[in-house]
């Protein structure tokens, strides 16, 4: 991976995670999620848009029996959490006594997801986990167990591999980090 500077809008960032590093770690994910529900039907449920790449791959790297759908949460503008989780595009799967993997691109706070699980869990799942490509533990305040994390990174703004800027960027392979 280059050490050049690109630009995402009108700020810069630097080469942080390779696409082949994050292909080795959704690989090594998928491995750990397939071992563990191998045969019990999961429903992955992707939250819109960051996730949409990492949980492409991750369900073709698990290889099991499931079913995917999506919800679309929000709480970023620009580079700043809003404070606020708007739920803007709602579930259209059967979870009932469903085992449900969230795959989130990644949990900084944790509020959105501190938000949003006990409402998922008025639909009576058999299980909630969590499956998240970054996790910036350094910022974690709510209390959520990500059991699946591909790296966990320090607070700084990244793009790539699904995750924006202002909804640019998400076409990049690899992971890159706001430029000091």
């Amino acid at each position: 991976m280059s050490d050049q500077l690109i630009s995402v809008g009108d700020l810069r960032f630097k080469p942080y995670i390779s696409a082949e590093d994050i292909k080795l770690k959704v690989d090594e994910m998928a491995q750990q999620i397939r071992e563990e529900f191998e045969g019990t039907k999961p429903v992955f449920l992707a939250i819109l848009n960051g996730s949409f790449v990492f949980a492409a791959d991750l369900l073709r790297a698990t290889n099991i029996e499931s079913e995917i759908t999506f919800i679309k949460l929000a709480s970023y503008q620009g580079t700043q959490s809003t404070g606020q989780v708007d739920t803007l595009i709602g579930l259209d799967a059967d979870l009932e006594d469903r085992h449900i993997i969230i795959v989130e691109d990644i949990v900084d706070s944790g509020k959105t997801l501190s938000e949003f699980i006990p409402e998922l869990h008025k639909f009576r799942p058999k299980s909630v986990t969590i499956a998240s490509l970054l996790l910036k533990s350094e910022e974690l305040r709510y209390p959520i167990d990500v059991k699946f994390v591909g790296f966990d990174i320090p607070p700084k703004f990244v793009v790539g591999y699904g995750l924006d800027y202002d909804g640019y960027g998400r076409e990049l392979a690899a992971i890159y980090q706001l430029a000091e």
